[in-house]
């Protein structure tokens, strides 16, 4: 590797570098109120649910902890008492809790105790098809845990909750070893090319029966999406439109899909929670906060087989209104994932407001990852990420995309067709600082549209390892004030269709242009360099 850089500079290095490390050790210390008091815009705090003081015990309505007694009658009823009565908690003791989806109501805390867990049924005819919201004509298959518009709702507890997702997920060959792709093709199908694995043929073939579905131009009824049941394979916990809602302490694992998703919720609150699925899981996202206001994300741990944390907003976007805003994500692990923090695919409801801070990103595909593309996307702005480590990143540090695209499972091609085109990406005024990272492939990417740049940039104070530095296409306004990129590749700097760059860095060598590569396209590119001397050198790119 090469380090373009003097021993002063490694020392400062060394100095930043341990100075992260007190800090994010300290962040264990930081209450939830230190980060409300330090955001760099306004937000209430958010409301936490409360409870009376009324237990209700599953085992008081049937409930059996052997693993093999069904329990979903029992869960249910457990529920609607705890709910007519007033509110309460819903208590899960040690043992094992085989069940049917568990539909949540308002003013009820779903309690496991640690020693108990949750344990999803395999069968899925006993997951009916259900309508996607409480207004939806549309249908989907039944959730491990669902609830729709409701108040003051809770799942807690050091228990585990387990969704049964390793009998609904597809398998890509790509992701398995040997050993592995032999286990999964002892049961289910392959499809054709031999390159996925399914559970069912019915999952496999879902999605062609729901395109023949949708040619004969009738209105669809649940009966009639049934056959699609394992394709449609469900949220975890899926909440839609729902007030005040806490998880605190739980963890849930090997999910059917995204682990947690509430969608158009306010007043959410997640403390100290733990999401695993496995690597390989497909789609197996860990946190997906969609079209959400007022929401605190603490101390909680994902490793996951897609994006970790990530932030989504569907609906009408424009400069004053937001579908999703006001997020904290502070003091949070991110162990195996395709972005520690993500924003992103769809953006087209808006987003502003978020502040992440004091986050760990550990072997991540991507470290913060920013993605969209024309078609879902929406204005993206003053977003806050400070005090982050990372460490063996599999490709960038910093990601901003604006030609995001899916492949689903069983397929090698992005998938849209059909798609609208007039929903443009906006990324402006994201702010970065002391952001740390030991080993990636690139350490800054920014891809932007031609007619719409990703701009006001600002990174501030950074140190990244990487095999490539800076490379940006189609973006303005972009400032790294003190940013330090050990590259083992020059140029450091590779920029094409990029105008206002700001380098101002006490870092930089004093040959800063000679590891600059620049479109002769790209228009007004102001360099300020500062050596380690303390000589100031301004110059445009282009004057050669």
């Amino acid at each position: 590797m090469k380090h373009n850089s003097s021993p002063k500079s490694v020392i400062n290095y060394l100095l930043l570098s341990a100075l992260l490390l007190a800090g994010n050790a300290n962040a264990q210390e930081k209450g939830a109120d230190y980060y409300y008091k330090n955001l760099p815009f306004k937000m209430n705090k958010v409301v936490e649910p409360s409870f009376p003081g009324k237990v209700f015990q599953i085992s008081d309505y049937g409930a059996v902890a052997d693993g093999q007694s069904l329990n979903t009658m029992a869960f249910n009823k457990a529920i609607k008492a705890c709910t007519e009565e007033g509110g309460g908690r819903v208590n899960v003791p040690s043992g094992i809790w085989l069940t049917g989806p568990i539909e949540l109501k308002s003013n009820v805390d779903l309690h496991v105790e640690r020693g108990g867990l949750i344990l999803f049924t395999k069968d899925h005819t006993q997951y009916p098809m259900i309508r996607s919201s409480s207004n939806s004509n549309s249908f989907t298959t039944a959730s491990p845990i669902y609830g729709y518009d409701l108040k003051n709702i809770a799942i807690s507890g050091e228990g585990i909750i387990d969704g049964a997702g390793d009998t609904w997920r597809p398998v890509k060959k790509i992701k398995t070893t040997a050993a592995q792709w032999k286990t999964f093709t002892s049961t289910g199908v392959i499809s054709k090319d031999g390159s996925v694995w399914w559970p069912t043929k019915e999952a496999m073939n879902g999605d062609e029966y729901l395109k023949s579905l949708k040619t004969n131009g009738s209105k669809m009824t649940a009966e009639d999406i049934l056959p699609a049941r394992d394709y449609l394979r469900p949220h975890m916990v899926f909440l839609v439109n729902c007030e005040n809602v806490l998880l605190q302490d739980i963890t849930l694992r090997n999910s059917p899909k995204f682990v947690f998703c509430p969608n158009h919720c306010t007043d959410l609150t997640m403390k100290s929670v733990i999401i695993f699925n496995e690597w390989w899981a497909q789609n197996g996202d860990g946190i997906d906060i969609s079209a959400c206001k007022n929401v605190l994300i603490y101390k909680c741990t994902v490793s996951a087989g897609d994006d970790g944390i990530c932030m989504k907003s569907s609906g009408k976007s424009d400069a004053t209104s937001a579908a999703l805003e006001n997020v904290i994500v502070a003091a949070c692990n991110v162990y195996h994932a395709h972005g520690g923090f993500v924003i992103g695919s769809n953006t087209d409801g808006g987003m502003r407001n978020i502040y992440v801070a004091d986050c760990n990103f550990i072997g991540t595909d991507i470290g913060i990852r920013v993605k969209s593309n024309a078609g879902r996307g929406g204005l993206v702005r003053d977003i806050f990420i400070n005090n982050i480590a990372m460490s063996d990143i599999v490709n960038e540090a910093v990601l901003f995309d604006t030609y995001y695209e899916d492949v689903p499972a069983g397929t090698t091609k992005p998938n849209n067709e059909g798609k609208p085109r007039d929903k443009i990406p906006v990324f402006k005024d994201f702010h970065l600082s002391n952001i740390f990272c030991n080993g990636a492939k690139t350490a800054i990417s920014i891809t932007g549209l031609p007619d719409m740049p990703v701009s006001n940039i600002f990174f501030d104070n950074m140190v990244i390892s990487s095999q490539q530095g800076f490379v940006s296409k189609e973006a303005a306004d972009i400032s790294l004030e003190n940013v330090k990129l050990i590259t083992e590749k020059e140029p450091v700097y590779s920029i094409i269709h990029t105008s206002k760059l700001k380098v101002n860095n006490g870092f930089m060598p004093v040959q800063f242009r000679t590891f600059i590569e620049a479109d002769k396209q790209s228009g007004n590119i102001n360099v300020t360099s500062t050596d380690m001397h303390g000589k100031t050198n301004t110059s445009k790119i282009l004057e050669d």
